[in-house]
């Protein structure tokens, strides 16, 4: 009787781990690839000093390092909160970081639109607005205004009275809407949210704008006009991918109302691989895809180091 009555322990402790890890693969797979992908480019972007001393490259490396480290704290909340119920104070500080890192996509791509209108708008002016100095000078503000808002939501957190909680272990699962815990943080986020995309969506949109039109004069690069022209559309839709990033949380919440379990982990599963992973990595696809200085150099270590040997020399050429 004691061997039937471990057995039947043991079955659904089996059970429970084996769905765990099937339920992680989908996730966990595309999560290294991206990591990988994000990881070489980085890697990249610092090979060489036409990379590390032109100004759009360093805000693009800026915009890969904010999106690993949001993509692994993602990933390593996933991994903590799949079995295990966090404190409120570690959940605060991880999501606390959360806040930063996804902060610094959406200003970094309006700065980087800003630099291409300037390029093709002023042209004759763009070597002397757009500066290493200036670039580092906006980077700088970049991390300091999101680093602003976290102090504002960590002061609004530590207003909450803790002391009236029976324990500091949470019941549910560690996410920023887990972390509203009085109606002015979740107000607060809302404002934050409406503010930063606006007014980061009208930016793009308005040095779209300028750019069309100064694709018009007879002065303007045409080629590099719509070169440019491309670029902050693919910034539009980058931004617009940020935004819909912020809803997986309630996304995820409405599903596991409407539906059984085995299909809501199916459906955040997928949700989490295409809202949250694949806009970290769009940015490196994208940049390694289309620019012609990037390209020859990426593909030369994502092959490592062989099959683009001869292209690469002749682009240092």
């Amino acid at each position: 009787m004691s061997g039937i009555q471990t057995n039947t322990t043991v079955g659904p402790q089996y059970r429970g781990l084996l769905e765990l890890v099937l339920s992680a693969i989908p996730i966990t797979l595309p999560c290294f690839v991206f990591l990988y992908i994000n990881g070489v480019m980085l890697f990249t972007l610092r090979s060489k000093p036409v990379l590390r001393e032109t100004c759009r490259y360093i805000l693009l490396y800026n915009l890969l390092f904010a999106d690993t480290l949001h993509l692994t704290l993602s990933q390593l909340l996933y991994f903590l909160t799949i079995r295990i119920r966090l404190t409120y104070p570690l959940c605060g500080v991880l999501i606390m970081f959360a806040h930063l890192f996804s902060d610094i996509s959406p200003l970094t791509l309006v700065v980087m639109s800003l630099e291409r209108y300037v390029a093709v708008c002023y042209p004759l002016r763009h070597s002397t607005v757009v500066t290493s100095r200036n670039t580092a000078v906006a980077i700088v503000v970049i991390w300091a205004f999101s680093s602003l808002n976290v102090l504002t939501r960590l002061v609004l957190l530590l207003d909450f009275p803790f002391e009236n909680l029976q324990t500091l272990q949470m019941t549910a699962m560690c996410s920023a809407q887990a972390m509203f815990l009085n109606p002015v943080s979740e107000q607060y986020d809302q404002a934050y949210k409406y503010f930063l995309f606006v007014s980061a969506g009208v930016t793009v949109i308005a040095s779209f704008i300028g750019v069309t039109i100064a694709a018009t004069s007879a002065s303007t690069d045409k080629a590099s006009a719509h070169k440019a022209r491309k670029t902050l559309l693919l910034h539009l839709f980058q931004l617009g991918l940020s935004l819909f990033s912020t809803l997986y949380n309630p996304l995820v919440r409405e599903i596991s109302m409407v539906v059984d379990r085995i299909r809501a982990l199916h459906m955040q599963t997928a949700l989490y691989v295409v809202v949250i992973m694949l806009p970290r990595c769009l940015s490196a696809l994208i940049y390694g895809i289309r620019d012609n200085t990037i390209r020859p150099i990426l593909m030369y270590y994502l092959c490592c180091q062989r099959k683009f040997s001869v292209v690469l020399k002749e682009a240092e050429v």
